[in-house]
């Protein structure tokens, strides 16, 4: 069964560390963001073609401003791109690009600055007043918040 042998190119493959990679980003998607069937912003996915690591830009429309991270952000290994959407803000403070861990909790600033502790369970936001989605989970479609 040739079919089942793995090549040297193939190990090579499954060598690869996503922390030690020298990243080759190339554009994979995007998630819109919607507000009353309208879109006010979206993020822009990146894929390594080596490592397959995931990295991302939030894009506000009206927001001409240049992000203060240069290059891909980075993320850890146990975190996972995320949007907070919070009921209590409206249009471009409404939503927020962030990682997110599986458990425990986040800081979240307010428009008002106030910086709120907001809990984490199963990579989701358990809060009556916010709520969370998993970029994973939406790339190439629009999410209305």
């Amino acid at each position: 069964m040739q079919g089942l042998n793995i090549t040297k190119i193939e190990e090579k493959i499954v060598e690869i560390n996503s922390e030690t990679c020298k990243h080759q980003p190339v554009y994979f998607g995007a998630v819109n963001i919607n507000l009353n069937e309208k879109t006010i912003g979206s993020i822009d996915v990146w894929r390594c073609g080596v490592c397959k690591k995931k990295f991302c830009e939030e894009k506000q429309l009206g927001i001409e401003s240049i992000t203060d991270i240069v290059g891909m952000p980075k993320i850890e290994p146990d975190e996972k791109w995320c949007i907070i959407v919070s009921k209590f803000q409206t249009g471009k403070d409404k939503w927020k690009l962030t990682k997110i861990k599986e458990s425990g909790s986040i800081n979240f600033e307010t428009v008002d600055e106030k910086i709120i502790e907001l809990k984490i369970k199963n990579f989701k936001i358990e809060d009556d007043h916010h709520w969370s989605f998993l970029i994973d989970d939406h790339i190439g479609r629009a999410v209305e918040i």
